[in-house]
């Protein structure tokens, strides 16, 4: 069958040829996911017809919940989980924890992917230079700028990579659980920020997709990493590195 197929693909397909195929569908995953941060992007700085319907949703968002003590107090609750000091707790802990048991790689791709993702959101925020929303009544006090969220992006990549990292202990009925919950938490947190009346709905989406981008291209590291030692590449579905179960679990492998 396979003498049937192009010849391109064909050598693509060989053992020399696959490490270039990586780093193409990498790239690729990429494209994609940065050409609708693109688009929000440039539709902020040249204050867009985006910006402008999203500065009206946001007001509104924050003047539905500003008169509801018990929203608020929620809405307070669940943004402290995309907090810079409990996300680094939730970092260290993990990679302490995979450490001990003696998986170092996974702590290395935890702390570089938790700290690049940071450096990054630091670096756009710079540079957009986005002022936070005005609003009459504020619910929190906040600093810094305001595109893209920092809470949205840093949950996606932190809560991503632990999910990632500790989904082969999971038996598999409840690895969807896990997803399902993990997701649930990262748009509950990005939300938050919207409601708090401290992000445009911009900022929030914006950081969403910068922290699936940054977290899609650190697994890809991991896995060309992965490959060079003869190990097989990640499938996502299946955690970073399935073969740690054993090890993370504290059983003799």
């Amino acid at each position: 069958m396979a003498a049937d197929l192009p010849a391109m693909l064909r050598r693509r397909l060989e053992p020399a040829e696959r490490y270039g195929l990586r780093l193409t569908l990498m790239a690729t995953a990429l494209v994609l996911v940065a050409v609708p941060f693109s688009y929000l992007l440039i539709d902020v700085l040249r204050e867009g017809p985006f910006t402008r319907v999203d500065q009206e949703v946001a007001r509104n968002l924050h003047l539905r919940v500003a008169d509801d003590p018990g929203l608020v107090g929620t809405l307070r609750a669940v943004s402290l989980l995309g907090k810079p000091l409990w996300l680094g707790l939730a970092v260290a802990g993990g990679a302490a924890f995979v450490y001990w048991r003696g998986r170092r790689r996974l702590a290395v791709y935890l702390v570089v992917t938790a700290i690049g993702g940071g450096v990054v959101d630091t670096v756009v925020k710079v540079a957009v230079n986005r002022p936070r929303p005005v609003v009459d009544n504020p619910l929190v006090h906040v600093f810094g700028k305001s595109f893209p969220s920092g809470h949205a992006m840093s949950s996606v990549v932190t809560y991503g990579a632990l999910l990632l990292v500790f989904l082969p202990v999971l038996p598999r009925l409840w690895r969807r659980v896990a997803m399902v919950v993990t997701t649930l938490v990262v748009l509950s947190i990005g939300l938050s920020r919207l409601m708090l009346g401290v992000h445009y709905v911009s900022d929030v989406v914006a950081g969403w997709v910068l922290g699936l981008a940054w977290l899609s291209g650190a697994t890809a590291a991991f896995s060309i990493w992965r490959t060079e030692e003869g190990k097989a590449p990640v499938r996502a579905a299946e955690g970073v590195e399935p073969e740690a179960a054993p090890a993370l679990r504290g059983e003799q492998e």
